[in-house]
């Protein structure tokens, strides 16, 4: 089998105010006319700092392109009953011919964010599997009926039914949980902050690209030493340097996320578009 290695963008800080609605607009074009492979966006319910709403985000990216594929990273299935999601996520890959990446997972550690959707946090990681499995049988059946430890449908159909038949599901996360959900019941695997998620700065040197980046980067989520074996600071031969340590062990999809103020953003993805997606696309 011949792999295809492809390279897709998560946007760093969104812009706050009203002018984030008109980034996602220049980011869009600009993203489709660059040899970027996809875009993917957080789901989030409360945050500090802009984070649009994922799925009708990427409705209105599916409207502003044609040829750009997108994806959330990842869908947080606790928050929304998976005949929801099932229905949103087939509208928006029929809508846009097959470009969306369904991922979903089970959010981050924030227990307020799970009460306030109505959801026991206890609860997320077994909701989530089950939701899966439903997925995939609203995807592929004209009725489903299914009775489980969390939903119940009784003669439930949903169409259109997705243009993808059925669109491939990844799995989100870094916890044993994560992988082994990704085994038993993923098509692909996003792990949350290492991985093929690569976080990255360019600058002239290391030290100038982790100036603009350390504001931006997540506290919390990983320890120092982590971070720097699997982040990219410095010139952009860092980041090529830093994909192709994951090439040679096996990994052939990408996400690459500028950590970086939002008015630096565009010439960050730019530069990675011009001096590493064309390396990799071209294998």
């Amino acid at each position: 089998m011949t792999l295809k290695y492809r390279i897709g963008i998560m946007p760093g800080p969104w812009p706050a105010g009203r002018e984030g609605a008109a980034f996602l607009w220049t980011l869009c074009d600009q993203l489709e006319r660059s040899d970027v492979d996809s875009i993917w966006l957080s789901d989030r319910l409360s945050s500090p700092v802009p984070v649009p709403e994922v799925m009708t985000t990427l409705a209105a990216i599916a409207a502003r392109t044609t040829r750009l594929k997108f994806g959330p990273s990842v869908v947080v299935l606790p928050y929304r009953t998976p005949v929801v999601a099932a229905k949103e996520m087939a509208t928006v890959d029929w809508l846009s011919q097959g470009r969306l990446f369904p991922a979903v997972g089970v959010g981050v550690e924030l227990p307020r964010e799970f009460e306030a959707s109505g959801v026991a946090f206890a609860e997320r990681g077994r909701r989530t599997d089950e939701a899966i499995h439903v997925l995939r049988l609203l995807w592929t059946q004209d009725e489903v009926t299914f009775h489980g430890q969390f939903y119940k449908l009784d003669r439930i159909s949903v169409f259109p039914k997705p243009w993808q038949t059925p669109p491939p599901i990844w799995i989100g996360g870094k916890s044993e949980a994560a992988m082994r959900r990704t085994a038993r019941l993923g098509d692909g695997w996003i792990p949350s902050f290492i991985g093929t998620l690569i976080n990255y700065a360019i600058a002239d040197t290391e030290e100038a690209a982790f100036a603009m980046a350390q504001p931006h980067i997540p506290r919390g989520r990983v320890d120092e030493a982590t971070m720097r074996r699997c982040t990219a600071f410095g010139p952009v031969d860092r980041l090529v340097d830093r994909v192709e340590e994951y090439v040679k062990a096996g990994a052939s999809k990408f996400i690459l996320r500028p950590l970086c103020p939002p008015d630096r953003m565009l010439d960050q993805l730019a530069c990675m578009a011009e001096r590493v997606c064309p390396e990799y696309h071209r294998r």
